[in-house]
């Protein structure tokens, strides 16, 4: 039997569900279609600058007639429809782990499912880490070709700009990259009217056009597609790398799910988006049709007057900056799921808003993935360099979404396979399409994005799998619980006063850490809290479940916290709560006792030595454990331990 799909349900901080259409959340519900539409929208709403430039011109580019150019457009329109308003908006934004979306949340979803079935689920992770590996990618592409996109079309207007169009594009990134420290939240309610402006741009220039032009609606017949493969053969299909750049920014809009929720992400679309793009497009189209010498410049700028080129290129360039902003908050979320979800080091995490906790800014993955964008800048310094490697990373990250959203639908919503198969060949066709055709085009810049997303999922599995050797070797010298508490009744050892809380990775048995400090110290703590901080497969844990408390006798206590992947621990919070559950401790003058491995690569782990150093080098690097887990540094003892890989 086939399960439907539940609908979206919005809670309000009493926990209460309540319609999102309903008179009090509409404000709030425009208020965040508004962000989206600035956050969210941002990069596919700056494809037109360079999309149909791309199709026409440079060594891929098709000859400008009347039959291409139909064609291209059919090809544009139809991948808007199917791609993105069928694809992500209607079906993939369904795939939401309570809210959140992204690689790792559709990974989070089968967790429980396919734990057991371990081919199966290694196979996933090393696919989640990869597709994620291809966003973060695309996080560092998206803004140096969008930016300079929009400096470029003041070449349009005169010569002398050129030497300054690199320059400018590098400053406008800085400046891009020092606000994210604001928030999204921030930054979205400054650039929603100006997107609003931008797409009400894009609709009125490419309606002025088609009004002098009508024939190009002819595009809008799928028909026109298949004729153009018909006539093209071969180079028809190479043309496919140059279209998919109309729908860059799908993953960024199932990333950033979380910040604003579906329904306004799903209103921006059909309201406004869509809309705009379509008539731009077939704008550009039309200019072609009357003009194909414009394919040489940009049809984008060739549709405005030149009276307000200025002002036109003004826009486009804040515009750019707000599509930059898209890709960057996708980052910011998915490297927050990562961490969670043991596939990256700690790292410190900044909560933007009181009200979301979606919202977040990580300085180390800012200023890195600023640092890479604008090399990348300075090495191609124009845009069509960018293209080709721009177009891998949008089409290898949407087939690995097609493939995980295949698993979810078999396995969450327990379709059938013929009805899941039938959708994820629906989808592929049109993904290998698209891939098929950037593959040609790797030597050409496709080979950035492959040697990005190679480095950052080596380094995800690595640190997976680091992380799962460390876990086995301090459950071999897990000490049982029984055996411990029998010791001590034994033996009673002295007993100090206070409280000392010792953090453990597994909730089971007693942890290295406590058995090395009594082995040193011969005495113990009135009170000793067994601490361990666990992965839940959902974004977010209700405060009234987070914690729980197990007497073991003789003092001690296992205290067992629970943490969704977009959450960052606070156990200074945690030692509040426990006062709830019975267990009142003052935390000024609680001792929180961390382990603090120094790893070495002279081990007989069945892990590759230099897999072995990565993983010892990001442990060195990782954030320090106290920090991350909000622990009082005045309260916080680390004791040494050498571990050998």
């Amino acid at each position: 039997m086939v399960h439907s799909i539940p609908p979206t349900v919005h809670k309000d901080q009493s926990g209460a569900t309540s319609s999102p259409t309903s008179s009090s959340a509409k404000p709030r519900l425009t208020g965040l279609a508004l962000g989206a539409l600035g956050i969210v929208y941002g990069d596919i709403g700056t494809s037109p600058l360079y999309t149909i430039k791309e199709c026409f011109s440079g060594e891929f580019g098709v000859a400008v007639t009347p039959a291409n150019i139909t064609g291209i457009l059919s090809m544009v329109f139809w991948s808007l429809i199917i791609v993105v308003s069928l694809k992500y908006v209607s079906l993939i934004l369904r795939a939401d782990n309570k809210g959140e979306g992204g690689t790792f949340s559709l990974l989070a979803m089968l967790r429980g499912k396919l734990r057991n079935n371990r081919r199966q689920w290694a196979v996933l992770t090393i696919l989640a880490a990869f597709g994620a590996s291809l966003l973060y990618g695309d996080g560092v592409i998206t803004p140096a070709i969008s930016v300079l996109s929009a400096i470029e079309g003041l070449n349009m207007a005169t010569d002398a700009v050129a030497d300054y169009v690199v320059p400018t594009t590098c400053l406008i990134l800085i400046v891009l990259f020092s606000v994210q420290r604001f928030g999204t939240a921030v930054i979205g309610r400054m650039v929603g009217p100006v997107m609003i402006v931008w797409f009400t741009t894009l609709g009125l220039l490419g309606l002025r056009a088609i009004a002098s032009h009508p024939e190009i609606l002819a595009a809008l017949n799928p028909a026109c597609a298949v004729n153009f493969f018909a006539v093209n053969h071969i180079h028809g299909i190479v043309s496919l790398a140059s279209v998919v750049l109309c729908i860059t920014g799908c993953e960024a809009l199932y990333a950033d799910m979380g910040h604003f929720g579906p329904l306004p992400i799903r209103l921006s679309w059909y309201g406004i988006v869509l809309p705009g793009l379509v008539l731009n497009y077939f704008g550009q189209g039309a200019l072609l049709l009357h003009d194909p010498d414009i394919a040489n410049v940009n049809p984008f700028y060739a549709l405005a007057p030149k009276s307000i080129l200025y002002p036109l290129v003004g826009l486009a360039c804040i515009s750019t900056i707000i599509a930059s902003q898209a890709l960057i908050s996708g980052v910011f979320s998915l490297t927050q799921q990562a961490i969670q979800l043991g596939f990256a080091p700690r790292m410190r995490i900044i909560h933007t808003s009181e009200h979301s906790k979606g919202q977040i800014y990580i300085p180390t993955v800012n200023w890195a993935v600023m640092i890479a964008t604008l090399t990348l800048v300075l090495v191609f310094e124009k845009s069509s360099g960018l293209a080709a490697a721009y177009g891998f990373a949008v089409t290898a990250t949407m087939t690995v979404t097609s493939l995980m959203f295949f698993q979810v639908t078999l396995v969450k919503w327990h379709w059938s396979l013929w009805k899941s198969a039938c959708l994820l060949g629906f989808f592929l066709f049109f993904d290998l399409a698209f891939l098929g055709a950037n593959v040609l085009k790797i030597p050409d810049g496709g080979w950035i994005t492959i040697c990005i997303a190679t480095v950052l999922a080596t380094s995800m599995i690595t640190w997976r799998d680091g992380r799962a050797l460390l876990a086995n070797h301090y459950r071999l010298m897990r000490l049982p619980t029984d055996v411990f508490l029998r010791d001590i009744v034994e033996h009673s050892p002295p007993r100090i006063t206070g409280t000392a809380v010792f953090m453990s990775i597994s909730p089971d048995g007693i942890p290295y850490s406590l058995v090395h400090y009594l082995k040193h110290t011969e005495a113990l703590h009135e009170r000793i809290l067994l601490l361990s901080a666990v992965s839940i497969e959902t974004p977010t844990v209700v405060a009234d479940d987070r914690v729980t408390v197990k007497d073991l006798g003789e003092g001690l206590y296992r205290i067992t916290v629970g943490y969704g992947f977009m959450e960052s621990p606070d156990i200074s919070k945690v030692i509040e709560q426990l006062s709830d559950k019975g267990l009142s401790v003052d935390i000024y003058s609680t001792s929180f006792f961390l382990g603090r491995e120094n790893l070495l690569a002279t081990g007989p782990a069945k892990m590759a030595q230099w897999r072995k150093h990565l993983f010892i080098f990001m442990s060195r690097n990782a954030w320090n454990a106290s920090s991350f887990f909000k622990l009082p540094p005045d309260r916080v003892v680390e004791l040494g331990n050498q571990v050998e890989l």
